[in-house]
């Protein structure tokens, strides 16, 4: 006879089964959008990490281990495009899927990402939302969170396809059909979300000599990284439905054209007799205009950036600190941020007390979180720097260029770039781990972790007492 065997358990409480997932999404939507912006980007990695550790066939032979997993996955999400692996050598064609599904999912951006979780939680996609984004109210699309993210996969999807055509039809004469639909697809995904990861083991260098394959690539580049509502913008103008472009977008874009124009001919100057020597002329002008692009930030080269001069090293670093347009595939302070510090300067050189340009005046607001970003990614770079130089030790005097390696490596990561002084594959584990956590600071933004590190307070406007502090 089958004895029955006491219960020393409790009685399982099903209302409290029911009202837990009820609960959790509550407590979800009580979330800031910023910490929501956070948690999302970080799960992804996590998702891509154990899919590169778990999932069957992604490798070409033995696979990654765990730290090389998580960097790639962090670079892949970021769209950063840093690699410790020859990506065309390690990973199968479904490892290779894998990396370009990450690469699309964290290319969709902080706006979109933001707008996803707005739909998912039912809320309204409000101020939170469009500041934990990088942008403002006035210069965001108009619509509901539905509406936006259908205008961003809208556009993604039409440039990369059109994109992937024209590639295709370059690189399919000498080459497996196949291959060079897959070739095309993935180059051009990887362009306009301007990751940076290649299905080439030298990049774009062996392009060097095809320059419309480099203009379509840098096409994709610039109109990825200028900003959905720059892109949004344009569109209406092109309509008929405004009658003028905003002054968010006026500034992007000429910045961006000034930087590219004025960037292309000093590299052309610096790299004439050097990097570009063995090129014809069209195809020295393309690949300067190429450098001028691709550290903004896009992490494709066609040169080899441990040779080229110092001077076209350092313009290379200013740019990444610079990077495109907010709520873009981009990283960087932003281009508008580094024209509304040149704008302050030269308002405060005038004796102006506000920043005007175009008969507008920018709000003291946005000025000021202007030089609070600046100020950030130079402390934010110079922290992230130290811990590599605490990691990569050397005490040998003539290693001491390896500093500018380190500078650049960690400039490239937290601008979400890519490029490298050929570097990345020898660190150590404890350097890409911190570079991992640039990438991600460096993608979300440091507002949207100081925001998602902050509970969301009802606080009483106020301020203390004006004292002085001598500057200068």
């Amino acid at each position: 006879m089958r004895r029955r065997l006491p219960l020393s358990c409790a009685p399982v409480n099903r209302e409290a089964l029911v009202s837990w997932p009820l609960r959790s999404i509550r407590e979800l939507a009580d979330l800031s959008a910023s910490q929501l912006l956070v948690i999302s980007f970080t799960g992804l990695v996590a998702v891509g990490w154990l899919g590169f550790l778990l999932l069957p066939g992604l490798y070409e032979g033995a696979p990654m281990n765990w730290v090389d997993a998580l960097f790639i996955s962090a670079s892949a999400v970021c769209v950063t495009g840093l690699s410790p692996i020859d990506v065309p050598h390690v990973l199968s064609f479904w490892g290779e899927l894998w990396l370009l599904a990450l690469i699309q999912a964290g290319a969709l951006g902080i706006l979109t990402f933001a707008a996803m979780v707005a739909v998912a939680a039912g809320r309204r996609s409000g101020i939170d939302v469009q500041e934990a984004a990088g942008a403002f109210s006035a210069v965001l699309p108009s619509g509901t969170p539905r509406q936006m993210l259908g205008t961003i996969l809208g556009v993604t999807l039409a440039v990369e396809a059109a994109g992937a055509l024209v590639l295709f039809a370059l690189w399919w004469p000498g080459r497996d059909f196949l291959h060079a639909a897959w070739l095309a697809i993935f180059h051009a995904v990887s362009a306009f979300c301007n990751a940076g990861f290649s299905l080439f083991s030298d990049s774009l260098m062996g392009q060097q000599d095809r320059p419309l394959a480099l203009l379509v690539v840098a096409g994709l580049i610039v109109v990825g990284g200028i900003g959905f509502p720059v892109l949004q913008d344009v569109r209406f103008r092109l309509r008929g439905r405004k009658r003028r472009l905003t002054l968010h977008s006026r500034l992007a874009l000429t910045a961006t054209a000034a930087l590219v124009l004025g960037a292309a001919g000093f590299f052309l100057f610096f790299e004439w007799d050097r990097a570009l020597a063995q090129l014809g002329l069209l195809d020295r002008v393309v690949n300067a205009l190429f450098m001028s692009i691709t550290p903004r930030t896009a992490g494709f080269n066609t040169v080899d950036y441990d040779q080229i001069t110092n001077a076209s090293l350092y313009l290379t670093f200013a740019l990444m600190w610079i990077g495109g347009g907010p709520a873009s595939t981009a990283g960087g302070a932003k281009v508008t941020t580094a024209t509304l510090l040149a704008l302050v300067l030269w308002a405060r050189l005038r004796g102006d007390t506000h920043v005007s340009v175009a008969g507008r005046t920018v709000p003291d607001e946005t000025v000021n979180r202007a030089t609070g970003l600046a100020v950030g990614m130079v402390l934010i770079l110079l922290v992230f720097l130290t811990l590599m130089l605490a990691f990569e030790t050397t005490n040998e005097a003539h290693e001491r260029a390896q500093l500018v390696r380190f500078a650049f490596e960690v400039q490239s990561a937290l601008s979400t770039v890519g490029l490298s002084m050929n570097l990345t594959a020898g660190l150590e584990d404890g350097s890409k781990l911190a570079l991992v956590a640039a990438m991600l600071l460096g993608r979300v933004g440091p507002l949207a972790v100081l925001g998602a590190m902050t509970l969301r307070s009802q606080r009483t406007a106020f301020r203390y007492a004006h004292e002085e502090v001598l500057i200068g």
